[in-house]
């Protein structure tokens, strides 16, 4: 069983994320940014971490991670502008790849974003922006020399899903739900065999396991 640190811990993937974890006996450290959370993160089994990742510095980070094997950076701006996106979605990976180095931390799972998002609409320049950032995670992380898995989700959806799905280094553009990319992440995790990959993850017609099982084939 893994010590693994949620960065976007009450967000919509990271909540999901926790009691799957918990279940599978992992335990579980979560970073949040409001006092109150606290509470509710520990009913869930949870370590709660009070911290902003834009506030925080990569040695505030390191001191955050440690004794953790495995980090999971699912926290993001959600559209509340291009400043808050370039700190969360930018730099705040950079940040962790900085404290895994620090601190030993053994693998960083990120969810990122399927890059054909909004590609058959106009979009607007924090739009641009936000997926310019999302990219410069990914190819940090990819370079960084920690072991790493990234999951590229398609277009996120707030539902818990049916853990189905359709995934693999690439596949066609599609709906996900937040539950979906939850669970993948969880069956990744029981997977640590498949590292320094890049998933791209929608709704689909295979069971969770049975997609990372494929993934494990190659």
């Amino acid at each position: 069983m893994a010590n693994i640190f949620i960065i976007g811990a009450t967000g919509g993937v990271g909540s999901r994320l926790i009691p799957k974890l918990i279940s599978a006996g992992h335990t579980v450290k979560g970073l949040h940014r409001k006092a109150e959370q606290a509470d509710d993160l520990r009913a869930q089994g949870v370590e709660p971490v009070l911290g902003d990742i834009i506030e925080m510095s990569s040695d505030d980070l390191a001191e955050a991670v440690k004794g953790c094997d495995i980090a999971v950076f699912s926290a993001g701006a959600a559209g509340s502008g291009q400043e808050r996106a370039t700190k969360i979605d930018g730099e705040g990976p950079e940040k962790l790849v900085a404290a895994a180095k620090a601190t030993g931390l053994q693998r960083i799972y990120l969810v990122s974003v399927f890059m054909d998002a909004g590609r058959d609409r106009d979009t607007s320049e924090g739009f641009e922006h936000y997926m310019a950032m999302k990219r410069r995670a990914d190819a940090s992380l990819a370079q960084s020399g920690v072991d790493y898995v990234i999951v590229r989700p398609g277009t996120l959806k707030d539902d818990d899903g049916d853990g189905r799905v359709n995934s693999g280094r690439a596949i066609p553009y599609g709906d996900v739900a937040r539950g979906n990319v939850a669970a993948m992440l969880a069956e990744l995790i029981d997977a640590p065999d498949i590292t320094n990959e890049i998933i791209e993850l929608t709704n689909g017609d295979h069971p969770v396991a049975e997609a990372v099982s494929a993934l494990k084939r190659g």
